[in-house]
């Protein structure tokens, strides 16, 4: 499983935000050529991105763009120029349908070809953003294999309700029938979710920790988050704790024990355990792993930037 804590928004029409984001510790980056970038800019985003996606390699961060929508015509001419080796994958905001992942499926198929690139190299993150999207989740999270996660889009998809988003409620109970629906339906097609950005106030510290909880409860994996100061708190609450994978460690030798005196089940610290609770143990234990692999990356020290090469 791809690990995708915390994914930072960048646009893609900022080298200095790019720049910077290079040196934070988001699992992933999201380099934006929507919302964040006007019509104008869009041209100057694609080779800014194109040109600064091997500043994330060091790292072993993940790199997606996001593209423009598929209505909006934009989409192939994004990808022609951000399909490069080092991209991970692309996100694709208004998904509203199966038909929607398998159309950029077969356009991501064409620009690999052509590209030189291995097929199915590139991964695909559906945003759902619309009350459309939310119904058909399921579909939208199984239409490919490409899908490595489905995130969720709670400002438009608000919006589509016929509200706005500053009216919501502290707790947003507005938005907890579309997130327990899209955890769900990525859930059971196979893949992972990942709750929408944070859309209070930056300096309402209380209600995005308290948002973020109940994403991690909800049973989302990570979540989008649009300034650098929310990447360390997100990257805290969706991981594991010291406890938690002592814990597993525990557990999955007492089950390798019991398995071996051919039993399905154990008693283990006052409770039982079965085949699904090694799994889970087991599941935890490679999540950290991973997690560890790539704090380790960023603590040999500060990552130092050759600009002069991103456009050479």
């Amino acid at each position: 499983m791809m690990v995708l804590r915390s994914m930072l928004y960048v646009p893609g029409n900022s080298m200095r935000m790019i720049t910077s984001a290079a040196s934070r510790p988001a699992d992933a980056v999201i380099l934006d050529l929507e919302d964040a970038v006007p019509i104008a800019d869009k041209e100057t985003a694609r080779i800014m991105i194109r040109d600064s996606i091997r500043l994330f390699r060091p790292t072993e961060t993940c790199t997606f763009v996001r593209v423009n929508s598929l209505n909006s015509g934009l989409t192939a001419e994004d990808l022609e120029f951000v399909v490069v080796d080092e991209l991970d994958g692309v996100m694709l905001p208004k998904t509203e349908g199966s038909s929607d992942v398998v159309k950029l499926d077969e356009m991501l198929a064409k620009t690999e070809k052509s590209s030189g690139l291995k097929p199915e190299s590139l991964k695909i993150i559906p945003l759902i953003e619309t009350a459309k999207g939310v119904v058909r989740a399921f579909e939208i999270a199984s239409a490919s294999s490409r899908v490595v996660a489905v995130a969720f889009g709670a400002g438009d998809y608000y919006r589509d309700l016929g509200r706005d988003v500053s009216l919501l409620s502290r707790d947003e109970t507005e938005l907890l029938f579309a997130r327990s629906q899209i955890v769900v339906a990525s859930r059971a097609a196979g893949t992972q979710a990942v709750d929408t950005p944070f859309l209070g106030l930056l300096t309402d510290k209380e209600r995005f920790l308290n948002g973020t909880k109940l994403a991690l409860q909800l049973g989302f994996k990570g979540k989008q988050v649009i300034h650098p100061s929310q990447i360390e708190p997100v990257n805290s609450i969706f991981s594991p704790s010291r406890n938690e994978i002592d814990s597993a460690k525990r557990l999955v030798a007492a089950f390798g024990e019991a398995q071996a005196r051919g039993l399905g089940a154990a008693s283990f610290e006052g409770r039982m355990i079965d085949c699904m609770s090694y799994k889970q143990a087991k599941d935890l234990l490679g999540i950290a792993e991973a997690m560890a692999k790539r704090e380790s990356i960023r603590d040999k020290g500060p990552l130092t930037l050759d600009l002069s090469q991103i456009f050479s």
